[in-house]
Formats: C-alpha cells, structure tokens, sequence
C-alpha cells in the first residue's frame, strides 16, 4: 500500500507538534512542584546533616562548624537555629536564627497553632510545610539523642513567583522543544528529498548513456515506484551494454598485443639485420677470394680464415646474447634468490680475465674487501658484473701517460644495499646518450664498437636481469672516464 508524501509530512509535523506542547504541558503539571520541593528538602537535609555531625562530634563551638552553617545559611536562605538540653543557644543564623527559639520552644511543648502539612517525618525529626505571615516556608524540628534541639526553615516562593518559574521552565522547555522539532524536521524533509535528489542524478546518467546506476531504496510510496520503474529500464540495457563493454576490451586488448608484437618482430628484424650484414658480407668477400685463389701464398690463406672465423664468433655470441636477452624480457629465465659472497664473486671473475688485461695493458684496482655477502641471482650477478668488465676494458684510455689505463672495482655499503661499481678511464659518454645506453643494438661510437666485436646487447641484458631482481643499475660520467653501477640487497659481514 503506497502512502503519499504529502500525507507523510503533515502526519509527521503534526504529530511533532502536538507531541512537543503535550510533552510541555505533562512535565509543568507533574514534575515542577515536585521538582521544586525536592530541591528545598535536599537543601535542609544537609544543614540537617552538619548539626548531627557537629552532635556526634560535640564540635558546637568550633570556627568551622559555624562557618560550614553560616555557608549553607547564606547560599540557600535557610533560617536556623540550634540550643542543646539546658535550653542554652548553640546556634543562630545571623538572617533571624534567634527569632525561631519561641516556635521551637512551641513545638516542643506542643503549643503551635500554624496551619501544616507534614512532608516527611524521621526519627527524632519532623518536615512540614507551614503557612505563617502570608508565606509558605519549609521547616524542618527535632531533638537528638544528645539532648540538641534545633529548627530550621526555608521559605518557599510565592504563587506569583511560582507561576514565573514555570513560566520560565515552559519557556526552557519550549525552546528545547523547537530546537528538537527543528532538526527533526530537517533530518525528515532531508530524508524525504535524498531519494528524489537521487532518482535525479540516475536520470542525468541516463542521458549521458550510463546504464549502471540503480536505485537501491525499498520506499513504499510514489518514489519507491518511480525508482523501481527506472531499475527495471537499467536492467534492460545493462546486459547488452555489459557485453558489448567486454567484447570491446578484448578486442582493444587484441589489437594492442599485436601491434605490439609486429613493432617488437620489425624493430627484432631491422636490428638483427643490420648487426648481420656486415659480418656476412665479409664472410661472403673473403670465403670467394679463397675460392677464386686471389693469394695462393699460405699466409694469406691464413689471414682470410682468420677473418672468417672471427666474424662467425661474433655472430654465434651476439645470437647467444639475443636469446639470452629474449628470454630475459619474456619471463622465461626464473630468479633464483640466496645469499652469497659478492666479493668472492668478483675477485674470481677478475683473476680469470688477468690476460685480457694484460693484453690491453690495462692496471685493474680494487681494494682489500672483506667478505659482502648480499642477496641475489649469482649467475646473473656474475653475467652483469662480466658485462661492465668487459665494456670497461674494451673503452678503457690512458688519460695519463705516466698511469696508463686503469679500471677501479669499488664496494660501497649502503644502509640496505650494496653498490657495486666498474671505473674506467678514457672518454667520458655524451649526454645525450646516456639514456639510450641501454636499448638494444644501441652503440655510441658505431666504429670503434665494431673493432673489438661489440653488439650492443651487452647492457640491455644487464637492464632486463636487474629488473628481474627488482634492483636499480646506473651510469655516471668522471673527469677522467666512467662509472657503471648496480646494487644488490645485503649487509657486509666481517669474517
């Protein structure tokens, strides 16, 4: 059964309303009377309670009794007085304490003619409510065990002043009330409007072609309906907007991995073609010279296999060198991750190349490390420490003539890692191709690399093993040559 808004929202304010003045006018006529004795009687109960102490402890003459009676007396406009068993004063309220010795002297002989209403009556005391010179008071009389008689009162205000108290407590109440009704109502008319608001932004989707959006409240009345006629509009076109979306992803994802894969087999083709021609065409001029018989002597013969065989070695490892590096970019190479002495490590690769730096006359230093155990692949470690040492003999100069050519291996112990790093003097590289140093076939000086064999592959096989070791690798120009580097995850340790 639907319910109409209008009908909600002046039931709801209604209600509100008539709830908050019936709330009002129960709380005036039940609990203000009582509310305002209550506090009267809590007020002589504690003068009550400083005389029976004061009884107990026989501290009647004390400074502090008299300022602690004198303190509630002025605070709460209670009249008191107090005189032990020979009738002598003990106590008097300096606001007419010694006024009340006859009415206490009446009420313990029996002779009082005041009109009262008892409120409560203890042991060895009496609370009445009495009426005296056109005023009510509350008066609280009694003797105690130790022979003290005391009385005291507290007037209680007039009619007219009640009537201003309640007034005032309306007023309280009323504002309270409004401000409740207030924020009531707000909260109301927010929650009836949220739904509209919301039905609106669906529609606006709607017309941009956003299908997706449902609404999900379970109203019974005319926005419940209209959400639920919209839900099922939605519903229709979601599944073929769904499927169309998927059907599109697909094929976007399709078409980028081929595109990909045709740019990664022409740039694959170009580069490989221009590494081999060279080398094939001098294994094509040479191999017909000795078919001919250009030079019959034995040297020469010698010569061109030599040339030969040494341009079919650089073509079988720059092969070896692309599967590796294939393998590498494509996953299929698995890291395998222990601990170990880097240091070993390099002091091992660097004897076994002792002849290829002796032939290049080069002076390799590295200083006396202890053991640097890190974490790491070792025989990806070792292929992209062989990478740096090789480059670095192969661009290693003599900057000066005294010195001669000098590689330095340095080990830094960082924090949480290990820098490794392969110094070289000679010619520092330009700056501009610093960043293309570690694309494939990417050599600086084409010439010069073709002398000693280089393919340009050596650094991106050093870039795809240090990413698959989530490590960083890098490059810096000196004065007087360069620095490559990469780091390893360890601590030194000392042995």
């Amino acid at each position: 059964m639907t319910h109409s808004i209008k009908r909600q929202l002046a039931l709801i304010f209604i209600g509100l309303m008539a709830g908050t003045i019936l709330l009002c006018w129960l709380m005036n006529n039940l609990f203000l009377e009582k509310y305002y004795i209550r506090s009267k009687t809590e007020v002589i109960y504690e003068a009550y309670d400083a005389i029976r102490q004061a009884a107990n402890s026989d501290t009647y003459s004390t400074e502090a009794f008299r300022k602690e009676l004198n303190d509630i007396c002025g605070i709460y406009n209670i009249t008191v007085y107090v005189m032990d068993a020979n009738s002598r004063l003990k106590y008097a309220s300096i606001n007419g304490g010694a006024e009340l010795e006859k009415r206490l002297a009446a009420y313990i002989f029996g002779l009082f003619s005041d009109s009262v209403k008892v409120v409560h009556e203890g042991d060895g005391y009496v609370v009445q409510q009495v009426h005296m010179e056109e005023a009510d008071y509350l008066e609280m009389y009694g003797r105690l065990n130790s022979g003290i008689s005391f009385i005291m009162n507290t007037p209680l205000e007039s009619i007219r002043e009640s009537a201003k108290i309640a007034n005032r407590f309306l007023a309280y109440m009323g504002m309270v009330a409004t401000l409740a009704g207030g924020i009531i109502i707000w909260f109301v008319s927010t929650k009836i409007t949220k739904p509209i608001l919301e039905l609106n932004r669906i529609s606006e989707k709607m017309v941009h072609l956003d299908f997706e959006a449902r609404y999900q409240r379970n109203d019974r009345n005319e926005i419940g309906l209209l959400g639920e006629n919209i839900n099922k509009l939605s519903a229709s076109l979601e599944h073929s907007i769904s499927e169309l979306k998927t059907a599109n992803n697909e094929l976007q994802k399709d078409i980028e991995k081929k595109e990909k894969i045709d740019n990664m087999r022409k740039e694959f083709l170009a580069n490989v073609s221009h590494e081999l021609k060279t080398p094939i065409a001098l294994i094509q001029g040479y191999a017909e010279g000795l078919s001919e018989g250009v030079n019959d002597d034995p040297e020469s013969r010698s010569f061109y296999c030599e040339v030969i065989m040494d341009e079919a070695s650089k073509m079988n490892n720059m092969v070896k060198k692309l599967m590796t590096l294939n393998q590498l970019e494509f996953g299929n190479d698995m890291v395998s991750m222990e601990r170990f002495d880097v240091t070993a490590l390099i002091k091992n690769y660097v004897q076994s190349a002792g002849i290829l730096t002796r032939q290049n006359e080069i002076t390799v230093r590295m200083d006396d490390y202890g053991s640097v155990y890190v974490w790491g692949d070792v025989y990806k470690t070792e292929e992209v420490f062989m990478n740096y040492f090789t480059n670095a003999v192969n661009h290693c100069q003599a900057v000066d003539e005294k010195k001669g050519k000098i590689i330095v291996i340095s080990l830094e112990q960082r924090e949480k890692s290990v820098r490794i790093g392969v110094f070289n003097t000679g010619e520092t590289i330009p700056r501009e191709s610093i960043p293309h140093l570690w694309e494939k076939f990417y050599k600086v000086d084409k010439a010069r690399t073709r002398e000693y064999g280089g393919s340009g592959v050596g650094l991106s096989i050093v870039k795809a093993i240090m990413e698959s070791m989530n490590q960083k690798y890098g490059v810096e120009n000196y004065n007087n040559g360069v620095l490559f580097w990469f780091e390893l995850d360890g601590k030194s340790e000392e042995k």
